[in-house]
């Protein structure tokens, strides 16, 4: 029972609510202000979906589990917020490698899971797995729920270790039978906190000493570099970034496959610290003095931040907002742990009470090496193209003729092997301004770029986003083109159609003499896009691939373009498949 206010001021009696489990776990979910929830409808969660029927949470239902997972991936990567996987337990195996793919990339995605019921737990029961341990190397954090009255205490654990320090996905597994059961309302919000409103995350306060070091660093000085990953992103740190760095003549380098921290014209990014998509990075980091390196870990990515990638006379201070990961980058000259919004923040106000003046010769020699590299890469284009003849496609062309379609609002996804590795040449040649670029993460996890454009078009409906996909990355992912039809969501891909795992095929060349195993027949994508009620073109000459674009996009409908086109192995094939090149591999 529970009390009320009556007419005249006295208390009286009233009848307390009995809640579903299910509705209840809604309710902390809205109490929390989560916005879209992703899933496939099953029976094990039907209390859950219950709840949010009487929530204003968007439900987006999906063909598959790892279509919901990818979706809500990309919805936090896109709005930076929080975003709800919410699956069965025969659901749960499916949904596992979008969990990979939202670690790479560092998602705050909250993965629920229905499971076996509680009461059978460990005996075999229905559909019972040990979903909190297979999730738990995969997550921040991975629970059972215990208690039906203990569900707003379990999302309030996931959704703060989701969104803090080191923000990542979140797994919490629920007994059916608690979802299924009923709970006095009263008794459910009895205990603290009794305010579940989201608060903001805690951020890492730097200590002034090391701000002032780093200050000092930059100062001193003579040819210093940003390396720059997904903890910059996450914290929000793009124009405080951006305007010391062409405030002060700091080149910036970006993490491969991590999220894009600077905009691609801005003056004071140069590429990729790859030594293969983007071979100035190597002289750029060989004469660099100080290598300020943000929000990323010393992982394979980076070489484990040992030489060739960072030469052992290099300075290299490390920057992270998790204690855990600063921990990976031991290997830095020194570490420090901060907000790198904050400690950039202060950091360039050190340096512009102490009148630093800038390093703009340092930046314009880098920028004279990008040039250079630029024009090298179209002649080399040029003479590949020549060999291959008028008949056959060059995937650099595609991605060259693909950018121009697009406006400085719209987005793009990349998915794929070396479909993704070609087009990054091309960004990095054309500098081309976006409002969005969106690929796999660090796991290169192929198929989920379907799932990033829709997550774009939702959360800005009046923006393109258009796909180049690969068609082995489509095969992957593709139908979660299903949810567009469904949402109305009219989107565009761009199929790089070679007609096999290209970059698979180009290593086997290398290695063994000939491709196996690595080829399919040709797939007509576009006939597959008009039988689902959308727009198709086939495309197999450079001239046609802006105006087929423009008229996909103008269709109003999911489209899908399938260009025919040449597998030729990107400069990172080259490299992975150069037993010399071992950071590539390691």
């Amino acid at each position: 029972m529970s009390t009320s206010t009556a007419p005249d001021g006295s208390s009286v009696a009233a009848a307390s609510r009995r809640l579903r489990g299910g509705v209840v776990l809604a309710q902390a979910l809205a109490k929390k202000r989560i916005s879209h929830v992703f899933t496939l409808s099953g029976g094990f969660i039907n209390p859950v979906l219950e709840g949010l029927m009487e929530t204003e949470i968007s439900v987006t239902n999906t063909p598959h589990e790892q279509i919901a997972g990818h979706l809500a991936d990309a919805w936090s990567r896109v709005t930076r917020e929080p975003a709800v996987c919410l699956v069965g337990p025969e659901g749960f195996a499916n949904a596992v490698p979008a969990m990979l793919e939202a670690w790479g990339e560092r998602s705050p995605v909250i993965f629920i899971t229905g499971s076996s019921t509680l009461k059978r737990r460990g005996a075999g029961g229905f559909k019972e797995s040990d979903e909190v341990n297979i999730a738990r190397p995969l997550t921040k954090l991975s629970l059972l729920v215990t208690d039906g009255l203990r569900i707003p205490e379990f999302i309030d654990k996931a959704y703060y270790a989701a969104i803090s320090g080191r923000p990542g996905p979140v797994h919490l597994s629920v007994p059916t039978d608690l979802l299924f059961s009923s709970y006095d309302e009263s008794a459910v919000w009895s205990e603290r906190p009794y305010d579940h409103s989201p608060k903001p995350p805690a951020k890492a306060w730097p200590n002034p000493d090391d701000v002032a070091a780093i200050a000092n660093a930059l100062a001193r000085s003579e040819r210093p570099l940003f390396v720059v990953g997904n903890g910059a992103q996450w914290s929000d740190a793009r124009r405080e970034i951006s305007e010391l760095a062409n405030r002060y003549g700091v080149p910036v380098l970006n993490v491969p496959y991590h999220p894009k921290v600077l905009a691609g014209d801005d003056a004071a990014y140069m590429g990729l610290a790859d030594l293969h998509l983007y071979p100035p990075s190597g002289p750029m980091l060989e004469n660099a003095d100080l290598a300020v390196v943000v929000g990323c870990r010393f992982d394979n990515m980076l070489n484990f931040g040992n030489p060739p990638l960072f030469p052992r006379a290099l300075t290299i201070v490390a920057l992270n907002g998790s204690a855990a990961e600063l921990t990976d980058n031991h290997g830095a000259s020194s570490q420090v742990l901060g907000d790198p919004q904050l400690v950039i923040r202060q950091v360039a106000d050190r340096l512009s009470k102490n009148n630093v003046a800038s390093k703009a010769g340092w930046v314009a020699s880098n920028v004279a090496r990008r040039e250079r590299w630029v024009t090298e890469t179209m002649e080399r284009l040029s003479a590949q193209e020549q060999e291959l003849g008028a008949s056959a496609l060059h995937p650099l062309r595609l991605s060259l003729e693909l950018l121009p379609a697009l406006a400085a609002e719209d987005c793009l996804v990349v998915d794929g092997g070396d479909t993704h590795y070609w087009m990054e040449i091309a960004l990095l040649a054309t500098r081309k301004k976006l409002a969005e670029i969106l690929h796999p993460g660090p796991y290169s996890l192929l198929g989920c770029g379907v799932p990033l454009a829709l997550a774009a078009k939702m959360s800005d409906p009046k923006r393109n986003a258009v796909v180049l996909t690969g068609d082995g990355a489509f095969l992957s992912g593709g139908w979660a083109i299903e949810v567009a039809f469904e949402e109305n969501l009219p989107i565009v891909v761009v199929v790089d159609n070679n007609q096999g795992l290209g970059s698979i095929a180009q290593q086997q060349i290398r290695l063994f003499g000939r491709s196996f195993k690595s080829r399919f027949r040709e797939i007509p994508f576009h006939n597959v896009f008009e039988a689902l009620g959308g727009y198709g073109e086939l495309v197999d000459r450079r001239e046609e691939i802006q105006p087929a674009i423009k008229r996909a996009l103008a269709s109003g409908k999911p489209a899908c373009i399938n260009v025919r086109s040449h597998s030729i192995a990107s400069p990172l094939i080259e490299g992975l498949t150069d037993r010399r090149a071992k950071s590539s591999i390691e």
